[in-house]
């Protein structure tokens, strides 16, 4: 079919009316999650991409290899393995370490700490609480320590917290002695985190395999009965720590079975490549599709089967005869939220996740511990004016709330599927409008689940709605409180005050829902008065018990956010090189009249580790800082008025 009559076929269509029908020769779809992601439950990508995949009768398969690579590792003939190639090949000195001189009971124990981890043998925490296992994890406390923590029978919490740090420390052996790229969460993240150039990367992908590329290829070596069935991988990239990986699986492919396409796609690809022009990547890819995945990969999918011009490719960057180029002829819409379908995890091994307890703070756990469905409230954020984001990006700006019975349906088909009745929405900023109707229509049908998600602390948050919420199920939510100056929130053009985040924190308190903050230091023009000042805000917060956990990270300048359009506004000098090739996302720049931010990320760090756990909160601010501080300018009652005047 010639490209004309194609287009002429499409316009015939019900306008943004996305059919597309396939030929008898439809193609088999693999997706893969590549090294390395959180252990506790599958990244929700193919998942979504296959729920969708199924409405289009497409057959589609996916690898989660991240919680496979990570079972390959952590089993004894992994151990033995790691051991044996250290013995060979490590470090000077790691004879001398605890991990190699205590590796025989490493290999010998760690498949019962593993399946203890997956929930499969909960009778071993009584040999985990006690004896070697303890005194091995090095967790700088003692018995009465962990005693005051879990109590004395919170036995499958504290054996899984020592377990945890059993497994940190073999991963912190590992990347000493064997491979620095290696992460518990990620894998050769350096090579793709704010780099601008693919030299190291493909250096790094040519050189002679490690012991993790030995690793993925021996996973890919079992499932080359199925790859020879296929014609498609698409390959997600939610991540700097998964490029690497994602490439060498691919690499891996176009090797053994160069007929079979492969796509790259994902979170990092959105973010850090819309600006690529270095074609070797193109080496390991056949397309590198942008923003949201389902009309773009089934495009691909239409065009390798025959049924379309590469010219009717969506968002799609290839690298044909006619050079590297960005192809975006379809006329198809993007698919709203009634045709992307149901996340379907049938393939993956949902009993195989391993949960971790790393900080013992209960709202903290949830990123590590325990299984959840994977579901979206609504595609985008409705604010979209935040002056640090991405707001120039689809995944910020195309703003798509779902139906709240349509929510609910999901629900009921994942507790059928997965019989789990977890669920964490993963949105930019859940709608307070949209999550009241959830929760009437989750308390009308008598679903029961526990959720969570991320929101705006918005004054809509009132104490009635925290409550229907509440009997909904919703245990916890995520939100930015940045800075915690009020100079700095207009600055950021947040769109909410120190105070308004402390009301909305307490009616979720009042509610015994748990709430986290994302917290922000660094930011241009920012003071040291008003760091020294944001870290009493959030140690009030702690102190009245609204706020149960939180996370400092440094400001860092994107390429797509409204600051980097006009640094002078914000007192800053953009100094990264514009003229990249590959990675193009963070920006360096310098704030001339700016103080050394850096020097305050220990001791917010540290004093916020203690407050999670309970401890320091009545600590002088100085305590937290091995320079001179000025003195808080806050009263120390301040966020309790607030709190008081507003009820």
């Amino acid at each position: 079919m010639d490209t004309f009559q194609y287009l002429y076929n499409q316009l015939k269509e019900r306008p943004g009316y996305l059919s597309i029908q396939l030929s008898m020769q439809e193609p088999k779809v693999i997706l893969i999650t590549p090294p390395f992601t959180q252990l506790n439950t599958p990244y929700p990508a193919t998942a979504y991409l296959k729920g969708f995949l199924n409405t289009k009768g497409i057959s589609s398969l996916q690898w989660d290899l991240s919680i496979e690579l990570a079972l390959k590792i952590f089993c004894k003939d992994g151990l033995t393995r790691v051991f044996e190639l250290i013995q060979n090949i490590g470090e000077p000195g790691f004879e001398k370490e605890d991990v190699y001189q205590n590796r025989y009971h490493f290999i010998d124990q760690i498949d019962a700490v593993i399946s203890f981890l997956q929930s499969k043998n909960p009778s071993f925490a009584y040999r985990i609480v006690r004896g070697d296992y303890f005194e091995l994890a090095d967790l700088n406390l003692d018995e009465n320590d962990l005693n005051v923590s879990f109590g004395y029978m919170g036995l499958q919490d504290k054996a899984k917290y020592i377990s945890s740090a059993l497994i940190a420390k073999l991963s912190r052996f590992i990347t000493d002695n064997l491979d620095p790229h290696f992460g518990l969460s990620r894998y050769a993240e350096s090579l793709s985190s704010c780099v601008h150039s693919m030299d190291d990367l493909y250096s790094a992908l040519l050189d002679e395999s490690g012991l993790i590329d030995t690793l993925i290829e021996e996973l890919l070596d079992q499932k080359t009965e199925v790859l020879k069935t296929s014609n498609l991988v698409a390959i997600t990239v939610p991540f700097p720590g998964n490029l690497y990986s994602a490439l060498r699986c691919a690499q891996y492919i176009k090797l053994r079975f160069p007929s079979i396409k492969l796509a790259l796609g994902g979170g990092y690809v959105n973010t850090e490549l819309r600006s690529l022009s270095d074609k070797r990547i193109f080496e390991f890819v056949d397309f590198i599709s942008f923003d949201a995945g389902e009309t773009a990969l089934l495009q691909i999918i239409n065009y390798i089967d025959g049924s379309i011009p590469v010219e009717l490719l969506k968002r799609t960057m290839i690298c044909d005869s006619q050079g590297m180029r960005w192809v975006d002829g379809s006329l198809f819409r993007d698919v709203n939220a009634e045709e992307s379908g149901t996340p379907d995890y049938s393939d993956l091994r949902i009993h195989d996740y391993i949960s971790v307890l790393e900080v013992v703070n209960p709202m903290h756990s949830l990123w590590s511990d325990g299984y959840w469905n994977k579901l979206t409230m609504a595609n985008g954020c409705y604010w979209k004016k935040c002056t640090f984001c991405d707001v120039s990006l689809p995944y910020i700006s195309d703003y798509i709330p779902h139906d709240a019975a349509l929510l609910c349906d999901r629900v009921e088909k994942l507790i059928q599927d997965n019989s789990c009745s977890g669920f964490h929405f993963v949105d930019e900023a859940a709608p307070p409008a949209l999550m009241k109707r959830f929760s009437e229509e989750i308390l009308r049908r008598n679903i029961q689940i526990s959720w969570w998600t991320n929101i705006r602390f918005e004054k809509s948050f009132n104490y009635e709605l925290c409550e229907l919420l509440r009997e909904s199920g919703c245990i916890a939510v995520t939100g930015g409180l940045e800075v915690a100056s009020d100079r700095l929130l207009k600055l950021i053009n947040k769109g909410v005050s120190v105070v308004q985040v402390a009301r909305v924190m307490d009616a979720f308190a009042a509610s015994g829902i748990m709430v986290h903050a994302y917290l922000m230091y660094g930011f241009p023009t920012q003071t040291e008065q008003e760091t020294v000042d944001s870290l009493e805000m959030v140690r009030q917060m702690f102190e009245l018990g609204i706020l149960q956990s939180a996370h400092w990270h440094r400001f860092a300048l994107t390429v797509h956010s409204p600051i980097a359009c006009e640094p002078e506004k914000y007192k800053i000098l953009v100094s990264t090189d514009s003229s990249s090739n590959f990675a193009n996302n963070e920006l360096e720049y310098k704030e001339p009249h700016g103080i050394d931010h850096s020097r305050y990320g220990e001791g917010l760090r540290k004093s916020l580790f203690n407050f999670m756990h309970g401890s320091g909160i009545d600590f002088d601010l100085q305590a937290w800082f091995d320079f001179n501080i000025p003195r808080t300018t806050i009263s120390p009652d301040f966020i309790a008025n607030a709190i008081e005047t507003e009820a």
